[in-house]
């Protein structure tokens, strides 16, 4: 009977589910009462969760933003946010309201997540943008809340906000949406842990693990790193020394970027990798491949396939031997392929955070 009132209405509050507003009310009054902006680093998640609270119209009531309003073709930020609640169907705010120059509060929540399948052909990450908004089902009173997805950059913060999208969390359009929503589980875990929020028992909670707990560096995660990357390869002597100089790298100030790329590259050309131009035929990917594995290597692609449209194929043919085929971030227009162990994948993005190291599944 609880389970069955706590979701009178069709309101957002699935007792199992971490997206409701049992668990985003309190992360709302965190944000009002504590911190209105929060950035932390979350297990799982890429880089660094970007969470604001902002409102209708103040957060908007300045020269930059009242020229995007203009720019947009509305008046004022209410009118801004009447499109938005025309969205996802709640009622706009009357023109009695506007004059009362009442505060409407959203949360913006910002992180990357892996690309789905079909976007690692152009990216290597992509952005999820939750717009929360409040509202009241059945009630004088704030009790429920609708959320707007977008995957754009806010270089325009009003379009960015216009461009968002209704998200439903239960029926995703996409498999980057999927992916964006299971994500957004795990960032709303590490916000309730962050801000000290219980959550309810009912909730099935996306991780078992402390998502805010913090790994040491050490010399100990670069000769791991070593290890998996070179799929232990690499003998004990150069294993040291990879290890050593990769570590003090680590340690250096950031003036000294070019010298820690540098020797990046020197590591990875001291084990079986293969450093690209981003345009290669089939051919050169059978060699290196065959090269990097010390064994004959061939895939089934389609005529006149090349470069990056060729890496499911490789991929799919890799993974038959429980492999796949990752890329160090050279930040220039050419690849530095490697290959991992299937199992070791996971570990080895995480180590890659930990030490600055940037690997990219393709």
């Amino acid at each position: 009977m609880a389970n069955f009132f706590s979701n009178l209405f069709n309101r957002n509050n699935d007792p199992k589910s971490i997206i409701s507003f049992d668990v985003i009310d309190p992360i709302y009054a965190y944000l009002y009462n504590e911190e209105g902006s929060v950035e932390l680093k979350i297990k799982g998640i890429q880089e660094t969760v970007l969470v604001n609270l902002y409102s209708f119209p103040t957060s908007l009531d300045h020269e930059e933003g009242r020229a995007e309003i203009e720019k947009a073709g509305f008046k004022n930020a209410y009118e801004v946010l009447n499109e938005l609640y025309k969205k996802v169907d709640i009622g706009v705010v009357s023109e009695e309201i506007m004059q009362q120059e009442l505060e409407f509060d959203f949360i913006h929540i910002q992180f990357y997540s892996q690309p789905s399948a079909e976007m690692k052909k152009y990216f290597n990450k992509v952005l999820n943008n939750f717009i929360i908004l409040f509202c009241c089902t059945n009630s004088l009173e704030i009790n429920d809340f609708k959320i707007l997805y977008t995957g754009s950059h806010f270089i325009d913060y009003t379009k960015g906000l216009l461009d968002s999208e209704k998200l439903d969390v239960n029926t995703p359009k996409n498999e980057t949406q999927e992916i964006g929503i299971k994500d957004f589980k795990t960032v709303l875990q590490g916000m309730c842990q962050y801000m000290n929020i219980e959550i309810p028992e009912s909730v099935e909670l996306p991780s078992s693990e402390n998502l805010l707990e913090s790994e040491e560096v050490t010399e100990s995660t670069f000769e791991e790193f070593v290890k998996l990357v070179s799929r232990g390869s690499i003998e004990e002597k150069d294993l040291k020394k990879q290890t050593k100089k990769l570590f003090k790298n680590y340690k250096k100030e950031a003036k000294e970027y070019y010298s820690i790329v540098e020797d990046h590259f020197a590591f990875f050309e001291s084990i079986d990798s293969w450093n690209s131009d981003w345009k290669f035929d089939p051919e050169d990917a059978i060699y290196f491949i065959s090269y990097m594995l010390g064994e004959d290597f061939t895939f089934d692609y389609p005529e006149e396939t090349y470069s990056h449209n060729l890496f499911p194929y490789i991929q799919s043919e890799l993974e038959k031997l429980n492999l796949e085929l990752l890329t160090y971030d050279t930040q220039g227009d050419n690849y530095l392929f490697f290959v991992a162990n299937k199992e070791d994948v996971e570990r080895i993005l995480e180590l890659s955070e930990l030490t600055k190291i940037e690997v990219n599944q393709l």
